[in-house]
């Protein structure tokens, strides 16, 4: 029979051994420099490091002037069009994107109505679970991190599939396709779920809409009475599709590389990449900016005073404030340096939420707080490159304006994301490289062996 842990009795023995643990691991940040490695695989003016070659999206932050490289209004570029194109921000009844532009990181192609109706019906095909799976698997034992849940839920897949190891192109653009429908089920059932049984709420599992689309669905599934605005709807069709893709260099698709290159399984994968987005350098930072201007509303008397909300933001980078992390979440990128032109896509609809909300002040502060957030980063700090608000600004915004729960923020980032990560893991295989494998130096010395009773 095994016996309960007490872990107030071995608190001491584990700080203990991680400390010892972290004195083990510290190297001297001077010998990054002396054999010149490229930490976090960036140089010291924070350009990348060149590990990859692909065809599905392109990050522009810099133009070229008289043979130098100077900082640039960003763009983004999905399969060589121009996402703002794609999206088409002067038409705000425009039809939902997100399946169309699905299909072209996918196939490289934008689809014609009969090929956009065939993936649309495709789609929605596999928009459903296993038998009892919400049952046996989302209810029982729910976590408070619905990242997690999103990632069980992903792996435990594997067991109902009769070829979850097959990784020839037809199977695994089948089960991407199936990840990509059902992660919007998997994610609000999980947290109704946590939401029932943790914080007594009703709970409520409506079944996908197959005539819906995946923006409409996701506020159709979350909400009890399921009924949602066209604009509530398009704008988080937009968020959806701005977090599709970034480039094979961020952390979640370059991870999706990473373990597709050893040829494991789709679901695997796709997990590994969850767990990547969930850390707070990647996906998280909503929810961080939410919560500061949160924090910022109840300490500043009058919002629409630049000289009180200049002095907040001072007291936010010199650690004075909110988290006293020193920073201000949403502004600065380690690409963008003029724009990130995410941001500038979402702030053309946030507006229009905000006044069909009645939230016109609070979107006041917000771009108050991104016209002077930037000078004051320039004015206190040294900065090798521009600075701008960033995507998280406004996306937090907007999901808290859809009555969205903060638990399914970053969720939301992954049902977005999930498209990109599929075309990052069937390029890899169409190429059918080398495992990748980067080199380490190491830094051990060689030491004699010694006899346990001869240990100090």
């Amino acid at each position: 029979m095994s016996k309960e842990i007490n872990y107030s009795e071995i608190t001491p023995q584990i700080e203990r051994l991680a400390a010892m643990s972290k004195e083990a691991g510290v190297i001297d940040s001077d010998l990054f420099v002396k054999y010149d490695v490229k930490r976090g695989l960036r140089d010291l003016n924070g350009k990348g490091v060149l590990a990859g070659l692909t065809h599905i999206s392109d990050v522009r932050a810099t133009k070229v002037v008289d043979g130098q490289v100077v900082p640039d209004y960003g763009s983004l570029f999905y399969r060589g069009y121009n996402v703002k194109d794609l999206i088409d921000t002067s038409k705000i009844d425009k039809k939902y994107c997100f399946e169309e532009v699905t299909y072209l990181l996918l196939f490289d192609k934008l689809p014609n109505k009969q090929e956009l109706k065939e993936f649309c019906d495709m789609l929605a095909f596999y928009r459903t679970l296993p038998t009892s799976f919400v049952r046996d698997i989302i209810m029982k034992a729910p976590s408070k991190d619905m990242m997690n849940t999103l990632a069980r839920s992903v792996l435990t897949l594997y067991s109902y599939d009769d070829m979850a190891d097959d990784v020839s192109m037809p199977n695994v653009l089948r089960q991407c396709l199936q990840l990509i429908s059902i992660f919007p089920m998997l994610s609000i059932y999980g947290y109704q779920a946590y939401s029932h049984y943790h914080d007594g709420k009703s709970l409520f599992i409506h079944q996908p809409d197959p005539e819906l689309s995946a923006a409409e669905n996701i506020l159709h599934l979350l909400r009890p009475d399921s009924k949602f605005t066209p604009l509530e709807a398009r704008i988080l069709d937009v968020a959806l599709v701005l977090h599709m893709e970034h480039g094979g260099g961020n952390n979640s698709s370059f991870t999706t590389h990473v373990i597709t290159s050893s040829l494991t399984d789709t679901y695997s994968t796709i997990a590994a990449a969850i767990g990547s987005l969930k850390g707070p350098r990647h996906g998280g930072a909503n929810i961080k900016v939410v919560r500061m201007i949160e924090c910022m509303k109840e300490e500043i008397k009058d919002w629409k005073d630049e000289d009180e909300v200049s002095a907040y933001l001072l007291k936010l980078l010199h650690g004075e404030a909110f988290d006293r992390a020193g920073l201000i979440y949403g502004v600065g990128h380690a690409i963008y340096s003029k724009s990130d032109p995410r941001a500038e896509v979402l702030k053309s609809f946030v507006g229009k939420l905000a006044h069909e909300k009645g939230l016109d002040d609070e979107y006041g502060l917000y771009t108050m707080i991104e016209r002077l957030a930037p000078q004051i980063i320039t004015k206190e700090r040294h900065m090798y490159k521009g600075v701008s608000i960033n995507v998280d600004f406004y996306s937090g915004f907007v999901y808290s304006m859809l009555g969205l729960p903060e638990e399914l923020f970053t969720p939301l980032f992954a049902i977005g994301r999930i498209s990109g990560w599929s075309a990052h893991r069937l390029e890899e295989l169409a190429n059918n490289g080398k495992i990748i494998r980067p080199a380490y130096r190491t830094l051990c010395e060689e030491k004699d062996y010694i006899d346990i009773e001869d240990r100090d």
